[in-house]
């Protein structure tokens, strides 16, 4: 009978374990509003803006965010889209051509003092590389 038992708690427990070990679903990529709101919300925590400048940055993130949004569209296939975690890479010198122009933008409103910590607070909030931290080339 303690055989049986213990035989009978060790399935219990191999099915519960496998049960469990199955993946979720994947986490839902925020769209742009949301983005936006939370872009907003961490700039003027850290950088101390007045409502002129939050409403200022707003508009240069939601103009940089929508053109993400235009150019990952233009390089997705619409047969067979991406799958929506990862969602597909815009070319780097498009991104940096939207960035320095959003960044023009903010710099018009910040201060000096604020810009320089804005700079260094966008490069903490960039999404992580999918293959790692660039590799130093030397020559």
């Amino acid at each position: 009978m303690k055989k049986q038992m213990g035989l009978l708690f060790t399935h219990l427990s191999l099915i519960c374990v496998v049960a469990f070990a199955q993946p979720g679903t994947a986490p839902k990529q925020p769209n742009p509003e949301e983005r936006i709101k939370m872009v907003s919300d961490k700039m003027e925590k850290e950088l101390k803006l007045t409502a002129a400048q939050k409403e200022k940055m707003s508009a240069a993130f939601k103009d940089f965010f929508a053109a993400i949004e235009k150019e990952r569209a233009k390089e997705g296939n619409a047969k067979n889209p991406p799958p929506p975690p990862p969602p597909p890479p815009v070319k780097k010198e498009t991104m940096e051509k939207l960035s320095s122009a959003r960044d023009a933008k903010i710099k018009t409103v910040l201060s000096e003092s604020q810009y320089k910590q804005y700079v260094e607070l966008e490069k903490s909030m960039r999404p992580p590389r999918p293959d790692g931290p660039p590799k130093d080339k030397k020559n």
